[in-house]
């Protein structure tokens, strides 16, 4: 596969990839073993990932994408601290790739804590504790939607501000969507239905 240069194209074949696999016609590309010599030197993925960790977000699969073709970052609601940012900016700084990618999902297990949290007070113990925390810094703006509407807001919210997030904390990133060589896209994930949907995006 050629690289990919603009954020457009590379959200593209993200959108592209998510739609066969929701009719069920996955191409399954760049799975061969051809694609594995041909990346064993290097690599030129065209997207960052950052995604939820959920095992039913399995980014390869989702986006029917291959080898060499998505540089992923997974934690436990897409939270950020400094290994991941440094992991986002290795993929933008030292692989060139045009477009971070966003993903959360519904039914998340992080999400649902730190609503539960906002209900109850209760904070749980642990390093979970970090994760809840980080996730409640993003719903709370919504507290009141969400806590009326269900999770589908504060899935949104949360992603949205994922996305601000990274261009604020990451100079890196900042200036790449300054120039036009970096967007940033903010999607979710629907666990019945497979359909990734955008939410927001700066600089696609």
């Amino acid at each position: 596969m050629e690289q990919v240069e603009k954020p457009a194209d590379a959200l593209r074949l993200l959108l592209e990839g998510n739609q066969r696999f929701i009719a069920g016609e996955r191409l399954h590309p760049n799975q061969d073993a051809d694609r594995r010599t041909a990346v064993a030197p290097r690599q030129w993925p065209f997207a960052v990932l950052f995604g939820c960790s959920d095992s039913r977000l399995a980014a390869e699969i989702i986006f029917d994408r291959g080898l060499g073709d998505l540089f992923v970052v997974r934690t436990a609601g897409h939270v950020m601290g400094p290994e991941v940012l440094g992991s986002i900016e290795y993929g933008v700084a030292v692989l060139d790739v045009p477009l971070i990618a966003v993903l959360g999902h519904d039914s998340c297990g992080a999400i649902a804590a730190a609503l539960d949290v906002m209900r109850t007070g209760a904070v749980p113990g642990g390093y979970l504790r970090d994760v809840v925390e980080r996730v409640l810094l993003s719903v709370l703006p919504v507290r009141d939607r969400a806590l009326a509407d269900g999770s589908e807001v504060a899935v949104s919210e949360h992603v949205r501000y994922t996305v601000e997030l990274l261009a604020q904390r990451s100079t890196v990133i900042a200036e790449r969507i300054a120039d036009g060589r970096l967007g940033v896209a903010g999607l979710s994930y629907g666990l019945d239905n497979g359909r990734v949907n955008q939410v927001c995006a700066l600089g696609v």
